[in-house]
């Protein structure tokens, strides 16, 4: 709960940033909203480095490895380029984990006042399957999180009005 004598502000937004269009949607909703409040933007991506597991060690190249990260890095600094504009100072991380845990960690270390993430609404078994990075956030995130909606393309709009009759 906030105290009624102290007001909430919003100076630091951590974006959490997957390369798809929901994330970049909702990074365009964090620069506009962080341009009107004076705030400063983190951009930031998790990468996972698969682990095929065999009974006597897993198997992982160091090349394969570097390269996940550099092509990472590389996607990430590419985001964060085309985010700047004046006013808002941006920031880029790349963290390699899990991707709620490192969102949330990015956003406790950070500091953040507000979390912001792109939402694929999934739905069904697509959904059970991948799970929702999302709704972990919301869970577990140590500041509040705002979810943006990817904006639902032609035949998406047509399938919901469809399933709403």
């Amino acid at each position: 709960m906030i105290a009624k004598d102290r007001a909430f502000r919003v100076e630091h937004i951590v974006v959490a940033h997957d390369f798809s269009d929901a994330a970049q949607h909702a990074l365009t909703y964090a620069l506009d909203l962080a341009e009107s409040l004076g705030a400063r933007v983190t951009v930031m991506h998790a990468f996972e480095i698969p682990v095929y597991g065999f009974p006597e060690s897993s198997a992982m190249s160091s090349d394969y490895a570097g390269e996940i990260e550099r092509a990472s890095r590389k996607a990430l600094d590419g985001v964060v380029e085309r985010a700047r504009r004046p006013g808002v100072p941006v920031l880029g991380v790349l963290r390699n984990g899990v991707a709620w845990t490192e969102i949330d960690a990015v956003a406790k270390e950070y500091r953040a006042d507000l979390l912001v993430v792109g939402t694929h609404g999934r739905r069904g078994i697509a959904r059970a399957l991948l799970g929702s990075v999302a709704e972990k956030v919301v869970r577990t995130a140590p500041c509040p999180v705002l979810t943006i909606h990817a904006p639902a393309a032609a035949g998406d709009v047509a399938e919901a009005a469809r399933h709403r009759s």
